[in-house]
């Protein structure tokens, strides 16, 4: 029986530069069973390693419809992070996973979906909007509204150029007032602000949020003004996730764990203790 704890090696066939300090890395498994094997969801993550730096938890940012491989993307905080970036097409790292629940896919259909990213928080996003996209006569209206600090902080710019150009999906990109460059035509605030100016219609409609914990909770009270239930808002918590197998208790909050009970969770889910979460 294998140690859950043993990654499977995977090979780095690709490095994009996204912003300063984030990367997307593509990577196949070298074994062609673990290649085949390795089945997800939107929503799940890996635990990531570099030799000899340690392992970090990452989502998947790829779509499962995106066949033969996976990507991550890793912004550079820490120790694990850094030894990432250095890592160049060729290089081998280590993958656990998949772990956690997922978006619940079959939930949302025949809905208006309306997804509210912030920064690196697309990237969970990502993997389901892809998904989405591939199914699109299975979903409503489909709105993005993405924001970051700056232009020069955007993530997934071909994804957006290219979601831009569908006339079946509607997005709205925003950066931070004073993150804006001359020839920017997309909108100028706050990801909160432009969610009330657009002010999208409750009914028959659920919101998949993830970004920077206070971009949620203004997000949370501007959707609560919108007429908006706790149910009809889904979120992730990726807080001190670490072994993904809910044994080192790091990421215990309330009565869950989010490696194992999480990390998507509908508001009503996380009511009785969301103040203490964004």
């Amino acid at each position: 029986m294998k140690n859950v704890y043993t990654p499977e090696s995977a090979r780095i066939s690709s490095v994009k530069i996204e912003t300063r300090d984030i990367k997307t890395f593509k990577l196949v498994f070298e074994d062609e069973n673990a290649r085949n094997s390795f089945v997800f969801a939107p929503g799940q993550f890996v635990e990531l390693s570099a030799p000899a730096a340690g392992e970090a938890t990452f989502c998947i940012a790829s779509a499962p419809s995106d066949r033969g491989y996976i990507e991550c993307s890793v912004k550079r905080v820490g120790r694990v992070t850094e030894a990432i970036h250095m890592l160049n097409p060729g290089s081998i790292v280590g993958i656990r996973g998949p772990y956690g629940n997922s978006f619940p896919l079959e939930a949302i259909k025949e809905k208006n979906v309306i997804f509210v990213g912030g920064g690196i928080g697309l990237a969970p996003l990502r993997s389901l909007i892809r998904e989405v996209l591939a199914r699109r006569n299975d979903f409503a209206e489909i709105k993005i509204i993405y924001g970051a600090r700056a232009v020069r902080d955007l993530v997934y710019k071909d994804d957006l150029d290219e979601w831009q150009t569908r006339d079946d999906i509607n997005t709205i990109l925003t950066v931070d007032p004073g993150g804006e460059t001359p020839d920017w035509k997309g909108k100028v605030g706050f990801v909160p602000a432009i969610l009330k100016e657009i002010a999208p219609a409750a009914a028959g409609s659920v919101v998949i949020t993830c970004g920077p914990p206070i971009m949620i909770k203004f997000t949370l009270a501007a959707l609560n003004g919108l007429g908006f239930q706790p149910g009809q808002i889904i979120t992730t918590l990726e807080m001190k996730m670490k072994c993904g197998v809910g044994k080192c208790g790091r990421c215990n909050i309330g009565p869950l764990y989010v490696c194992k009970d999480g990390p998507v969770f509908t508001c009503e889910q996380i009511k009785n203790f969301i103040e203490d979460v964004f």
